[in-house]
């Protein structure tokens, strides 16, 4: 083998990204990947896509958009996909365009505060819980209380202590490193998005007759 033996390229494309608004998006962006030195910096400045006002927010990338620029550079490159053959490109206005609204981070608060609170308190109604406090209470001490505080606010704070363990998070305080339940519905959520996001592109490229990002067929 001499020096002008096509080199061999492994590439593994990133499942999502986000650029700012008005970047073009480079092979770097959306790839990693594993090939020799001298063709790193050539093969990472590759100019895949300069996003237009009329992609939308959402743009998907492909190996099918990707391999024919890596081969305009190296003709002969062995290219080796690895992973999943697909980027979702989100596109983002410019940075502290949005900024956070307190007004409206309190709003939220404030219901599901109340929101969470009235639904305990109407799961408790319907299965009389202050009635099984009472008689737990009286089985305890041998005598009827109607309103047993001490049991009640010992239960309250219970039900907070219990919350925290099982979402393993306070604040920012996490006891070990398990994701938490949330955490978890929020990938899957961000997985299934995802998925829905990728099924729409195929379906609307193969609607206006081209390939990934834009790029007509044939």
């Amino acid at each position: 083998m001499n020096g002008h033996a096509a080199p061999a390229i492994y590439i593994q494309l990133k499942n999502r990204i986000t650029v700012p608004k008005g970047k073009g998006v480079t092979l770097r962006d959306i790839a990693t990947l594993i090939v020799a030195p001298e063709w790193e910096q050539p093969l990472y400045s590759i100019l895949l896509l300069e996003p237009k006002q009329s992609d939308g927010n959402l743009i998907l990338i492909d190996l099918m958009m990707v391999i024919p620029r890596i081969q305009e550079l190296l003709p002969q490159a062995e290219i080796e996909a690895i992973g999943e053959g697909r980027t979702i490109v989100q596109i983002e206005g410019p940075a502290g365009a949005r900024k956070p609204s307190m007004a409206l981070f309190v709003l939220v608060w404030l219901l599901l505060f109340f929101g969470s609170a009235l639904t305990i308190m109407n799961f408790h109604a319907d299965v009389s819980m202050q009635e099984v406090q009472i008689r737990i209470v009286e089985m305890i001490t041998g005598h009827r209380d109607e309103h047993p505080y001490v049991f009640q606010v010992a239960y309250s704070l219970g039900i907070g202590f219990g919350m925290v363990i099982f979402f393993n998070h306070l604040f920012k305080k996490k006891w070990n490193e398990e994701p938490t339940p949330l955490e978890v519905e929020m990938f899957l959520y961000q997985k299934n998005i995802d998925h829905y996001v990728v099924n729409e592109e195929y379906s609307k490229m193969k609607r206006q007759g081209q390939g990934p990002a834009g790029k007509p067929e044939g």
